[in-house]
């Protein structure tokens, strides 16, 4: 568990990816068994991994698929709840996470297009303030827990609401704080270890609080706030090892 917390704050998050690609095969065996089920790969494991960069929480990540609570419930929630998985559509994918990569990119109904300004695995090299691309250009855009990284992060959703078509939507997962009615943030907090302290992340520069979906309405957005326990039973929650407090953010951009 030392271990964990002290490779997640030491290393880059490009070195993790790189990292994680040679990890990921042997986890996947020596993990198999029938108490979780990763809804991603259709694969049960006697247990996830503990994951946090401050406080471990167990059974967090899959061995399989190396994704968290919120890109399980995510999979599970296009799955069910929208035809992401069947209707043609261009898709921009802000940082995009491995295991959503590799099998959007082979969806042949995709027109998908991956950015990220670091990541080793992204197609176009971008900041998220300043996207190379036309605007009205994708009916879905991701962008999960990337918008806590941005200092600018007003000017960000302002570019992710231009580029999205009329009509078009998207989920822009972040680390809520629901007991914040206020967004909190400072920036002359730039050290490392204090960011860690305040905002719960080395690389975070806030913690969003439920004000977030005010700052993307006025961006221009529609949005809907769409808690996990809603989606799932308790069954359902303790079988994919999902967050039942979590709270899926969904846009849209009026057509």
């Amino acid at each position: 568990m030392v271990l964990v917390k002290k490779i997640l704050n030491t290393f880059p998050r490009p070195w993790l990816i790189k990292l994680s690609l040679f990890f990921r095969p042997a986890a996947d065996i020596f993990f198999r068994g029938n108490r979780f089920t990763d809804p991603i790969n259709g694969k049960s494991y006697r247990r996830f991994l503990p994951y946090g960069y401050r406080i471990l929480r167990p059974n967090a990540l899959s061995p399989g698929t190396l994704t968290l609570e919120r890109h399980r419930a995510l999979w599970l929630y296009l799955q069910r709840y929208t035809d992401f998985f069947t209707k043609p559509a261009s898709l921009l994918h802000i940082a995009p996470e491995q295991a959503f990569y590799k099998r959007f990119k082979k969806m042949p109904h995709l027109d998908y297009t991956t950015v990220d300004l670091y990541s080793p695995i992204a197609d176009v090299k971008a900041d998220i303030t300043d996207l190379p691309f036309e605007s009205d250009r994708f009916d879905i855009v991701f962008c999960n827990h990337v918008l806590e990284h941005i200092p600018d992060d007003r000017k960000a959703m302002q570019e992710l609401y231009r580029v999205m078509k009329p009509g078009g939507y998207g989920i822009f997962q972040i680390p809520l704080d629901a007991s914040r009615p206020q967004t909190f943030e400072d920036p002359s907090v730039t050290d490392p270890r204090e960011r860690a302290e305040k905002f719960g992340q080395y690389d975070h520069v806030r913690v969003y609080g439920l004000d977030f979906f005010e700052r993307l309405q006025s961006a221009g957005f529609l949005t809907e706030a769409i808690p996990v326990k809603s989606l799932f039973t308790a069954d359902e929650i303790r079988r994919y090892a999902l967050d039942g407090n979590e709270i899926i953010p969904s846009v849209r951009k009026p057509a």
